[in-house]
């Protein structure tokens, strides 16, 4: 945060230094930011030019104000929890510099009933499998997920455009403590992205949008800090994308194990056929390769698995209102890849029949949804996605999780451009490996204002 002030102060001081600021409602299509052109040059000004240097001048600074819109179009990320186009945009007279801040205020509310999910967000795997007193009914409200971010974007001779990037939400704490968290900080240029960022074996396109924070449990959504390369071609149809990634290992490791830490980075990739007028549409392959290590104590030495994860994913625009939604993903020990199973601790586990070993966790999951459009501020959607983990010489525990489903439905309403309101239905149940079973039921409210 105290970055964010400096960069605010910085930009104040360069248009206070400016002889005049320029102003335009820059519009390309339904995006129309408000663009602020800053120059530290007296000379800049129009009444130190002639009727023709005038012109010129203000021909230049639509060019520059446009070019600054088309940046930030171009760079745009749609999809799962990514935040809007910004709605001011301070740039340099030649559009060698731009800056700009946003984000959004969002209260959601909700209420369990007939069984609850310990848990904020709607995460099956934490829905209790037998119940109590306790267990029944809840009340929550959030403003957690609100949202701030930051993007710069340099246009330079040798790297091309440079786009650098930070949000925050404020999650990084205990649940109410509003602790800001990092979600995304990297810079991006030539196709490299280096920093934090959302992991590259996620399809962002192939979620629906849900006002659950967790959304789909077979989906894969999460940060990781890497080195990625992407690269598109034929005409933006086809696109591959490769990183390596900091590896996040959750496990069981009995007595005969300890954790250790990790040497060999997760290598995620993918690649992507899309189609449409504006490639809207497209089917994605990924996979990803794993190599956690453990520390064997009986043999007093260091140990290694292979996990790895093949997803199928993607989004269809059907017809004009109708877009689908789908992903499916199977492995070993992907637990970082599986929305339900993060943190489980169900990389590997003892193998049961001799708990000097230890095996890796076969799993799989599915989700597909749609979403109709029924006006250009209405839309309904709805899905199904379930999270299995299979047996392997057994089980460890009998109360080791087996499956979760989640199904939801929900509204969204844009009041205005800029705010929205949405309501969302959801239920969800955890099956435990002696097939032990807990359901739950959550109804949620939404207010979100972008800035």
């Amino acid at each position: 945060m105290k970055t964010f002030r400096l960069l605010i102060v910085a930009l104040l001081l360069a248009g206070t230094a400016s002889a005049q600021r320029f102003e335009r409602r820059a519009m390309r299509g339904d995006y129309s930011p408000t663009v602020y052109l800053i120059s530290v040059r007296e000379t800049d000004t129009l009444y130190n030019y002639n009727p023709a240097a005038a012109r010129q001048a203000a021909a230049l600074n639509r060019m520059a104000m446009d070019n600054a819109t088309q940046d930030y179009i171009d760079t745009h990320r749609p999809g799962f929890q990514q935040v809007e186009k910004p709605q001011f945009v301070f740039a340099s007279k030649n559009n060698r510099f731009s800056f700009s801040l946003g984000g959004f205020v969002s209260l959601r509310a909700g209420y369990d009933l007939d069984g609850i999910v310990d848990n904020i967000d709607f995460v099956t795997y934490d829905i209790p499998v037998h119940g109590n007193y306790n267990t029944k009914q809840k009340l929550m409200m959030d403003a957690s997920t609100s949202r701030i971010f930051m993007k710069a974007i340099t246009n330079t001779r040798a790297l091309g455009r440079v786009v650098i990037f930070m949000d925050a939400d404020f999650r990084g704490g205990a649940e109410g403590s509003y602790t800001p968290r990092v979600r995304s900080a990297y810079v991006s240029f030539l196709g490299f992205t280096l920093g934090r960022d959302v992991t590259t074996f996620c399809d962002l396109s192939a979620a629906p949008t849900t006002i659950d924070f967790q959304g789909p449990n077979a989906y894969n959504f999460n940060f990781a800090t890497l080195i990625r390369y992407e690269h598109a071609f034929a005409d933006n149809h086809l696109k591959f994308g490769i990183a390596a990634e900091m590896p996040v290992v959750s496990a069981t490791y009995g007595d005969n194990f300890k954790p250790m830490h990790q040497r060999v980075p997760d290598v995620p990739m993918y690649f992507q056929y899309a189609w449409g007028a504006n490639r809207d549409s497209h089917i994605r392959a990924s996979g990803v390769l794993r190599n956690p290590y453990m520390f064997k104590v009986s043999k007093d030495s260091n140990t290694s698995l292979l996990g790895w994860g093949v997803q199928l994913s993607g989004t269809i625009k059907v017809c004009k209102p109708v877009r689908l939604f789908m992903n499916g993903v199977y492995g070993e020990g992907i637990t970082p890849y599986i929305q339900d199973l993060t943190g489980s601790g169900l990389d590997f586990t003892p193998n049961p029949e001799d708990p000097s070993l230890v095996r890796m966790m076969p799993m799989w999951g599915w989700q597909a949804a749609a979403q109709i459009n029924l006006t250009r501020r209405l839309f309904v959607s709805g899905g199904y996605s379930t999270v299995r983990v299979q047996r392997s010489h057994g089980y460890y525990t009998d109360d080791q999780y087996k499956q979760g489903q989640y199904i939801f439905g929900n509204i969204f309403y844009s009041l205005t451009p800029r705010c929205k309101v949405a309501g969302e239905y959801l239920y969800g149940s955890r099956k435990d490996m002696n097939n032990d079973k807990g359901h739950a039921n959550r109804v949620n409210v939404m207010l979100q204002y972008n800035f």
